[in-house]
Protein backbone atom coordinates (compact mmCIF):
# COMPACT_ATOMS: atom_id res chain seq x y z
CA UNK A 1 0.00 0.00 0.00
CA UNK A 2 1.28 3.51 -1.03
CA UNK A 3 2.21 5.53 2.19
CA UNK A 4 0.11 9.20 3.00
CA UNK A 5 2.68 11.08 0.64
CA UNK A 6 2.46 9.31 -2.21
CA UNK A 7 -1.11 9.00 -1.78
CA UNK A 8 -1.34 12.86 -1.84
CA UNK A 9 0.73 13.40 -4.41
CA UNK A 10 -0.83 11.36 -7.01
CA UNK A 11 -4.02 12.53 -6.22
CA UNK A 12 -2.62 16.22 -6.53
CA UNK A 13 -0.68 15.39 -9.64
CA UNK A 14 -3.49 13.57 -11.58
CA UNK A 15 -6.29 15.76 -10.22
CA UNK A 16 -4.52 19.20 -11.17
CA UNK A 17 -1.43 18.94 -13.46
CA UNK A 18 -3.12 15.81 -15.52
CA UNK A 19 -0.95 13.24 -14.25
CA UNK A 20 2.17 14.99 -16.26
CA UNK A 21 5.54 13.77 -14.23
CA UNK A 22 7.77 16.21 -15.93
CA UNK A 23 6.05 18.98 -13.29
CA UNK A 24 8.02 19.40 -10.16
CA UNK A 25 6.06 19.14 -7.10
CA UNK A 26 8.12 20.34 -4.09
CA UNK A 27 6.96 19.41 -0.72
CA UNK A 28 7.09 22.51 0.66
CA UNK A 29 6.09 24.25 -2.82
CA UNK A 30 2.37 26.44 -2.03
CA UNK A 31 -0.07 24.35 -4.21
CA UNK A 32 -2.12 27.74 -4.60
CA UNK A 33 0.77 29.95 -5.07
CA UNK A 34 2.03 28.51 -7.80
CA UNK A 35 -0.99 27.71 -9.65
CA UNK A 36 -1.42 23.77 -8.79
CA UNK A 37 -4.58 24.19 -7.43
CA UNK A 38 -7.16 27.14 -7.01
CA UNK A 39 -9.91 28.01 -4.31
CA UNK A 40 -11.99 25.10 -5.86
CA UNK A 41 -8.99 22.83 -5.80
CA UNK A 42 -8.91 22.85 -2.12
CA UNK A 43 -12.45 21.68 -2.09
CA UNK A 44 -11.86 18.71 -3.96
CA UNK A 45 -8.20 18.44 -2.07
CA UNK A 46 -10.39 18.15 1.43
CA UNK A 47 -13.65 16.17 -0.17
CA UNK A 48 -10.51 13.52 -1.38
CA UNK A 49 -9.02 13.63 1.98
CA UNK A 50 -11.87 12.76 4.06
CA UNK A 51 -13.16 10.01 1.87
CA UNK A 52 -9.74 8.45 1.17
CA UNK A 53 -8.49 9.22 5.01
CA UNK A 54 -12.21 8.54 6.37
CA UNK A 55 -11.35 11.98 8.77
CA UNK A 56 -13.45 15.29 8.84
CA UNK A 57 -11.94 18.50 8.03
CA UNK A 58 -13.48 21.25 9.91
CA UNK A 59 -14.65 24.39 8.34
CA UNK A 60 -11.95 26.14 10.84
CA UNK A 61 -9.52 23.80 9.75
CA UNK A 62 -9.60 25.22 6.17
CA UNK A 63 -6.86 27.43 6.40
CA UNK A 64 -3.14 27.08 4.53
CA UNK A 65 -1.39 26.23 7.45
CA UNK A 66 -3.29 22.62 6.90
CA UNK A 67 -3.24 22.41 3.73
CA UNK A 68 -1.27 24.29 1.41
CA UNK A 69 1.61 22.21 0.44
CA UNK A 70 2.65 18.85 0.96
CA UNK A 71 3.95 18.52 3.65
CA UNK A 72 1.68 20.77 5.29
CA UNK A 73 -1.54 18.27 4.41
CA UNK A 74 0.97 15.43 5.56
CA UNK A 75 1.03 16.73 8.93
CA UNK A 76 -2.21 17.58 8.72
CA UNK A 77 -3.26 14.30 8.45
CA UNK A 78 -1.32 13.56 11.13
CA UNK A 79 -2.83 15.85 13.97
CA UNK A 80 -5.38 13.60 12.42
CA UNK A 81 -4.58 10.31 13.29
CA UNK A 82 -3.50 9.04 9.83
CA UNK A 83 0.18 7.31 10.15
CA UNK A 84 2.42 6.57 6.67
Amino acid sequence: MPDVRDTVTTFIRENFIAGRIDVAIDSDQSLIESGIMDSTGVLELVEYLETTFEIKVADEELVPENLETINNIIRFLASKGVSS
